[in-house]
Parts: structure tokens; sequence; C-alpha cells
């Protein structure tokens, strides 16, 4: 396979599941996604911005999450983020320092 076919299917595999997690999973939470992934939506929005940010590409953290989540984090919330337990609060302090914080 030549390298820009290679491109051209990851980026198609990245949309997909992008409409995934926007569209046909709203009800699967950031939180579950980060404990048992290790990354969730935010996650996908901030590598899209450092994407960019490599490619000289001045996105902002909210922009980014915009573009990602085809609405305002505010909105998302309000239409798709549920509460989560004293558990997953507890397990997602675990997750982001092992997968985020860690790394930054």
């Amino acid at each position: 396979m030549d390298h820009q076919t290679e491109i051209e299917l990851q980026a198609a595999a990245f949309r997909r599941l992008q409409q995934h997690l926007m569209q046909d999973r709203t009800d699967v939470q950031n939180i579950d996604m980060m404990n048992l992934t290790g990354f969730c939506r935010n996650c996908l929005s901030r590598w899209y911005q450092e994407a960019a940010a490599e490619k000289g590409i001045e996105i902002g953290k909210i922009e980014a999450r915009e573009i990602y989540y085809g609405m305002s984090m505010d909105e998302w919330k309000t239409k798709y983020q549920t509460e989560a337990s004293p558990e997953k609060q507890a397990a997602f302090k675990i997750a982001f320092e092992e997968n985020v914080t860690a790394k930054s």
C-alpha cells in the first residue's frame, strides 16, 4: 500500500471513530472511556489540536473540542453527560494521572 493511501485510510478510520462517538454512541460517557481505555473524547480533541500545531495551525482548546464534538462542551454536557458515581470519579483520577498527566 502506498503512503498516501495509508494516510487516507487512517483519516477515514478516524472520521468514523469520531462519528461513532459523536452520533452513534453519545450514551458512552467520557469518564467510562478514560477509565477503560486511557483516553476519551477530550483526548481526541487534544490530539487533533496537537496535530494542527505540528502543521503550524493554531487551534485553541475550546475550538478543538467544538470541532471534535460538533458543538460546545456546555451543549454536549447538557445533552449527553450524566452524573458520575464516586467510584468512577476515583478511578478517573487514577486513569487521568496515568494517561494524561504523566505524558504531559
